[in-house]
């Protein structure tokens, strides 16, 4: 395997557009993607390429660890620097904007220098950074700590699907960002419960220092085990005005801009969970960190199962758009529900009716969001940094901008919420069928091929 910083070459051509034959899934110790079987059955090719898997998932396991290992400690943060539940979720709001804003800068300066030399540098700052989030003595350090977390974080996720667009194509790249919400879905689920048991032994700041060391780890890995995949040949040698010139002609894309809104507004209904459910459960129906935490995996297992079904089952049998729509309306059907319940419609409801539609719109995220990414980034054989920081930037900005909203009635209500995945759902539908349009067949055929 290519140690130092050594490059896979990208040798073998992406299909055509309509249909053509799959490319293979990198060996990405020996050669990248390749239509040929002989190095697919190699059992050192299949080694490597199930570490550089692994480490990808460990990258897109950024958010989930940062983001809700923190979850069950909301409460306690709340009363330890005495600031009302909107401003403390204003810490997960900076930390998604910074995860925004600095994939915006990091996924150009990943098509010009190579993969490796910015996430390095990324992954070192958010080290840095989670660690001053432990000592933080206040709430505007906090935030001003978890912007900074989340600007260096971002590094992990935009170079990690860049690096995925880098080695697959096709049907492979839809399986491969399959595996990779398998791998990325053990993150929510074991992380609040982490959390819940750190909280046993020690503070919320305990949870920093957790997530520091987990990040020491995964940059000692990266570095030591994580090759090049951007040959320099393929590198863009401009400076910000080409970054600019890439991003304008994507979204001059209608499908590509149509899938990046969709997956945009799709995070959204899902970080405003993320933001509402720690005081909805916890506050609203009085539930423990530890009962919560258990819930919070339950329906990550839920995303996971039914990523797996996404990717070994319907990929290769269904246009992706047609599962992506599927999804979609789950997901407006779920929110439905949820707020139809916050209203009081059937009465007094319980936690279990709560969770159960709160499951089911998690569920329906594991074949909405790997198939957006998918038709999105089939849809650039160039420019895969910028493409991906387009995709994720939208995603953490629509979803910090909807996280305060869920806290703008106070903890007593779950109302917010709901209204808030209700009207996110509706958009990303509307944004699909509209600027999508999936039934004209080219973008998203029975492969998914454009």
């Amino acid at each position: 395997m290519p140690e130092g910083g050594a490059s896979i070459p990208n040798t073998a051509a992406s299909p055509a557009a309509g249909g053509a034959p799959d490319t293979a899934p990198a060996a990405a110790g020996g050669g990248g993607r390749t239509a040929t079987p002989e190095p697919r059955g190699t059992t050192a090719a299949r080694r490597t390429s199930l570490l550089v898997t692994l480490l990808l998932g460990g990258l897109t396991a950024t958010p989930p660890l940062a983001m809700d290992m923190y979850l069950p400690a909301l409460p306690e943060v709340t009363r330890s620097l005495h600031a009302p539940a909107a401003t403390i979720q204003l810490t997960l709001t900076a930390c998604l904007a910074g995860m925004a804003f600095g994939q915006l800068v990091v996924g150009p300066m990943s098509d010009r220098w190579g993969r490796r030399r910015p996430l390095l540098i990324g992954l070192a700052v958010y080290v840095v950074a989670t660690a001053l989030c432990a000592f933080a003595p206040t709430v505007e350090l906090l935030v001003a700590c978890r912007l900074a977390q989340g600007l260096a974080g971002s590094a992990g996720i935009v170079i990690a699907r860049a690096v995925a667009r880098d080695l697959y194509d096709g049907m492979a790249m839809a399986r491969f960002f399959s595996t990779l919400m398998l791998i990325s879905g053990v993150a929510p689920i074991v992380a609040p419960l982490i959390g819940g048991q750190v909280l046993r032994i020690t503070d919320w700041r305990g949870v920093f220092v957790v997530l520091t060391v987990l990040g020491l780890l995964l940059t000692a890995v990266v570095w030591a085990r994580l090759p090049e995949t951007l040959p320099p040949a393929e590198r863009h040698g401009g400076g910000v005005g080409e970054a600019l010139g890439s991003m304008r002609r994507l979204l001059a894309d209608r499908a590509f801009s149509g899938y990046m809104l969709v997956g945009g507004f799709a995070f959204a209904s899902l970080f405003a969970y993320v933001a509402a459910s720690p005081f909805v459960v916890q506050e609203i129906y009085g539930a423990s960190p530890q009962t919560f935490s258990l819930l919070f995996g339950l329906n990550s297992i839920g995303l996971m199962i039914m990523g797996q079904v996404n990717g070994r089952i319907l990929v290769g049998r269904v246009r992706l758009d047609t599962v992506l729509g599927l999804g979609l309306a789950v997901v407006v059907v779920a929110a439905v529900a949820l707020l139809l319940m916050s209203l009081g419609v059937f009465g007094e409801v319980g936690l279990v009716p709560v969770a159960a539609a709160l499951f089911v719109l998690m569920s329906a995220m594991g074949i909405t969001l790997p198939n957006t990414q998918t038709l999105a980034l089939m849809r650039t054989r160039h420019a895969a940094g910028s493409a991906s920081a387009l995709l994720g930037a939208t995603g953490f900005l629509v979803g910090a901008i909807a996280s305060p909203l869920v806290g703008i009635a106070g903890e007593d209500t779950a109302v917010p919420m709901a209204v808030v995945q209700l009207v996110a759902a509706l958009v990303a539908l509307g944004c699909f069928l509209g600027m999508c349009r999936p039934w004209n067949g080219r973008t998203g055929g029975k492969g998914g091929g454009v």
